[in-house]
Protein backbone atom coordinates (compact mmCIF):
# COMPACT_ATOMS: atom_id res chain seq x y z
CA UNK A 1 0.00 0.00 0.00
CA UNK A 2 1.26 3.07 -0.90
CA UNK A 3 2.68 5.83 2.05
CA UNK A 4 0.75 9.03 2.14
CA UNK A 5 3.15 11.96 2.10
CA UNK A 6 0.47 14.49 2.87
CA UNK A 7 -3.17 15.68 3.28
CA UNK A 8 -4.88 18.78 1.77
CA UNK A 9 -8.01 20.10 3.08
CA UNK A 10 -9.27 22.29 0.05
CA UNK A 11 -12.40 24.09 0.52
CA UNK A 12 -13.66 22.91 3.28
CA UNK A 13 -16.31 23.66 5.54
CA UNK A 14 -17.77 22.94 9.17
CA UNK A 15 -21.26 24.59 9.61
CA UNK A 16 -22.06 24.31 13.51
CA UNK A 17 -24.71 24.91 15.96
CA UNK A 18 -23.32 26.78 19.34
CA UNK A 19 -25.27 23.90 21.09
CA UNK A 20 -22.65 21.56 19.81
CA UNK A 21 -19.55 23.78 19.88
CA UNK A 22 -18.98 21.76 23.77
CA UNK A 23 -19.20 18.41 21.57
CA UNK A 24 -16.77 19.36 19.18
CA UNK A 25 -14.32 20.28 21.67
CA UNK A 26 -14.48 17.24 23.06
CA UNK A 27 -14.21 15.34 19.99
CA UNK A 28 -10.73 17.05 19.73
CA UNK A 29 -9.39 15.74 22.80
CA UNK A 30 -6.19 13.73 22.19
CA UNK A 31 -3.20 12.37 24.30
CA UNK A 32 -1.17 13.13 21.21
CA UNK A 33 -2.36 16.42 19.79
CA UNK A 34 -2.50 19.10 21.90
CA UNK A 35 -5.16 22.44 21.57
CA UNK A 36 -5.64 25.58 22.19
CA UNK A 37 -8.65 27.86 21.94
CA UNK A 38 -9.03 31.51 21.59
CA UNK A 39 -12.29 33.35 21.95
CA UNK A 40 -11.83 36.44 19.95
CA UNK A 41 -14.16 39.92 19.43
CA UNK A 42 -18.52 38.76 18.43
CA UNK A 43 -17.38 35.48 20.12
CA UNK A 44 -15.40 33.92 17.27
CA UNK A 45 -13.09 31.25 18.30
CA UNK A 46 -9.85 30.14 17.14
CA UNK A 47 -9.00 26.50 18.05
CA UNK A 48 -4.87 25.60 16.94
CA UNK A 49 -4.31 21.86 16.58
CA UNK A 50 -0.61 20.78 17.45
CA UNK A 51 0.58 17.25 17.20
CA UNK A 52 3.68 16.39 19.22
CA UNK A 53 6.21 16.56 16.19
CA UNK A 54 5.20 20.46 16.06
CA UNK A 55 2.39 20.22 12.82
CA UNK A 56 -0.12 22.88 13.80
CA UNK A 57 -3.42 23.48 11.91
CA UNK A 58 -5.85 26.30 12.79
CA UNK A 59 -9.53 26.10 13.11
CA UNK A 60 -11.18 29.36 12.75
CA UNK A 61 -14.82 29.39 13.61
CA UNK A 62 -16.30 32.63 12.71
CA UNK A 63 -19.48 33.03 14.38
CA UNK A 64 -22.56 34.27 12.57
CA UNK A 65 -25.40 34.49 14.89
CA UNK A 66 -26.02 31.23 16.56
CA UNK A 67 -23.79 29.36 14.59
CA UNK A 68 -20.30 28.98 13.94
CA UNK A 69 -18.35 28.36 10.17
CA UNK A 70 -15.35 26.93 9.73
CA UNK A 71 -13.61 26.98 6.97
CA UNK A 72 -10.53 24.73 6.33
CA UNK A 73 -7.73 25.17 3.88
CA UNK A 74 -4.53 23.69 4.76
CA UNK A 75 -1.98 21.24 3.99
CA UNK A 76 -1.14 18.26 6.80
CA UNK A 77 1.79 15.61 6.76
CA UNK A 78 1.18 13.84 10.24
CA UNK A 79 -1.51 10.79 10.35
CA UNK A 80 -2.64 11.50 13.68
CA UNK A 81 -3.61 15.39 13.01
CA UNK A 82 -4.70 14.21 9.55
CA UNK A 83 -6.78 11.60 10.97
CA UNK A 84 -8.30 14.08 14.03
CA UNK A 85 -9.50 16.32 11.54
CA UNK A 86 -11.50 14.05 9.12
CA UNK A 87 -13.24 12.45 12.23
CA UNK A 88 -14.17 16.06 12.94
CA UNK A 89 -14.98 16.41 9.04
CA UNK A 90 -16.77 13.69 9.12
CA UNK A 91 -18.79 13.57 12.69
CA UNK A 92 -19.97 17.11 12.24
CA UNK A 93 -20.58 17.35 8.93
CA UNK A 94 -18.45 18.66 6.81
CA UNK A 95 -18.13 19.57 3.08
CA UNK A 96 -15.43 20.23 0.29
CA UNK A 97 -12.82 18.55 -0.71
CA UNK A 98 -10.18 16.78 0.77
CA UNK A 99 -6.75 15.96 -1.64
CA UNK A 100 -5.00 13.12 -0.14
CA UNK A 101 -0.99 13.40 -1.89
CA UNK A 102 0.44 9.87 -2.78
CA UNK A 103 4.15 9.09 -4.90
CA UNK A 104 2.99 9.14 -7.99
CA UNK A 105 -0.31 9.83 -8.02
CA UNK A 106 -3.27 12.05 -6.06
CA UNK A 107 -6.99 10.86 -4.86
CA UNK A 108 -9.50 13.23 -4.36
CA UNK A 109 -12.35 12.75 -2.16
CA UNK A 110 -15.36 14.77 -2.30
CA UNK A 111 -17.46 14.94 0.93
CA UNK A 112 -21.32 16.38 1.44
CA UNK A 113 -22.78 16.23 4.80
CA UNK A 114 -19.78 14.56 6.49
CA UNK A 115 -20.12 11.34 3.98
CA UNK A 116 -17.88 11.05 0.55
CA UNK A 117 -19.74 11.06 -2.13
CA UNK A 118 -17.18 10.82 -5.10
CA UNK A 119 -13.13 9.22 -5.13
CA UNK A 120 -11.35 10.13 -8.09
CA UNK A 121 -8.06 9.20 -8.64
CA UNK A 122 -5.29 11.65 -10.58
CA UNK A 123 -1.87 9.95 -11.98
CA UNK A 124 0.31 11.44 -14.85
CA UNK A 125 -2.34 13.73 -16.22
CA UNK A 126 -5.28 11.30 -16.35
CA UNK A 127 -8.44 11.29 -13.87
CA UNK A 128 -10.08 7.76 -13.15
CA UNK A 129 -13.57 7.60 -11.11
CA UNK A 130 -12.65 5.23 -8.66
CA UNK A 131 -16.28 5.60 -6.83
CA UNK A 132 -18.97 7.47 -7.00
CA UNK A 133 -22.01 7.99 -4.42
CA UNK A 134 -25.34 7.46 -6.11
CA UNK A 135 -28.84 7.46 -4.21
CA UNK A 136 -30.71 4.58 -5.30
CA UNK A 137 -33.88 5.26 -2.96
CA UNK A 138 -35.75 7.13 -5.52
CA UNK A 139 -34.60 4.23 -8.06
CA UNK A 140 -36.06 1.46 -5.80
CA UNK A 141 -39.33 3.78 -5.05
CA UNK A 142 -40.25 3.73 -8.79
CA UNK A 143 -39.27 -0.02 -9.06
CA UNK A 144 -41.66 -0.80 -6.22
CA UNK A 145 -44.02 1.08 -7.43
CA UNK A 146 -43.83 0.02 -11.00
CA UNK A 147 -46.80 -2.40 -12.05
CA UNK A 148 -45.22 -3.12 -15.45
CA UNK A 149 -44.53 -6.70 -14.34
CA UNK A 150 -47.70 -7.36 -12.64
CA UNK A 151 -49.39 -6.50 -15.77
CA UNK A 152 -47.39 -8.63 -17.96
CA UNK A 153 -48.12 -11.34 -15.76
CA UNK A 154 -51.92 -10.47 -16.09
CA UNK A 155 -51.47 -10.73 -19.85
CA UNK A 156 -49.39 -13.71 -19.93
CA UNK A 157 -52.54 -15.22 -17.53
CA UNK A 158 -54.93 -14.11 -19.99
CA UNK A 159 -52.81 -15.87 -23.13
CA UNK A 160 -52.31 -18.80 -21.22
CA UNK A 161 -56.42 -19.08 -20.15
CA UNK A 162 -56.90 -18.82 -23.81
CA UNK A 163 -54.48 -21.36 -25.11
CA UNK A 164 -56.02 -24.01 -22.42
CA UNK A 165 -59.20 -23.01 -23.72
CA UNK A 166 -58.13 -23.77 -27.71
CA UNK A 167 -56.43 -26.95 -26.43
CA UNK A 168 -59.78 -28.21 -25.29
CA UNK A 169 -61.62 -27.28 -28.21
CA UNK A 170 -58.60 -28.63 -30.83
CA UNK A 171 -59.15 -32.61 -32.09
CA UNK A 172 -55.69 -33.10 -34.01
CA UNK A 173 -53.12 -34.49 -32.36
CA UNK A 174 -50.66 -31.59 -34.51
CA UNK A 175 -52.89 -29.15 -33.21
CA UNK A 176 -52.51 -29.70 -29.73
CA UNK A 177 -49.03 -30.28 -29.32
CA UNK A 178 -48.09 -26.90 -31.03
CA UNK A 179 -50.65 -25.32 -28.17
CA UNK A 180 -48.46 -27.25 -25.57
CA UNK A 181 -45.56 -25.60 -27.12
CA UNK A 182 -46.98 -22.41 -26.85
CA UNK A 183 -48.10 -23.05 -23.64
CA UNK A 184 -44.65 -24.09 -22.07
CA UNK A 185 -42.92 -21.14 -23.35
CA UNK A 186 -45.57 -19.01 -21.54
CA UNK A 187 -45.22 -20.91 -18.57
CA UNK A 188 -41.56 -20.00 -18.31
CA UNK A 189 -42.02 -16.92 -19.04
CA UNK A 190 -44.57 -16.47 -15.85
CA UNK A 191 -41.99 -18.34 -14.04
CA UNK A 192 -39.02 -15.87 -14.97
CA UNK A 193 -41.38 -12.92 -14.10
CA UNK A 194 -42.96 -14.12 -10.50
CA UNK A 195 -39.47 -15.09 -9.55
Amino acid sequence: MAQRLATEFVKARLLLPESQMSKFIQHIQDPHVHHRVRILDNGSREIVLEDENGEAANLPLDRYRNLFVCELSFRLSNPRLTSLIRRLFVAFKGDGMVRRIYPGFVMLDFYAEGAVRRIIELNAGTSRLVFEHRDQIPELEYRFRSTDIEREIERIRARVDLLLDCRLSAVEAAEIMGIDKLLHEECRRLFILEA
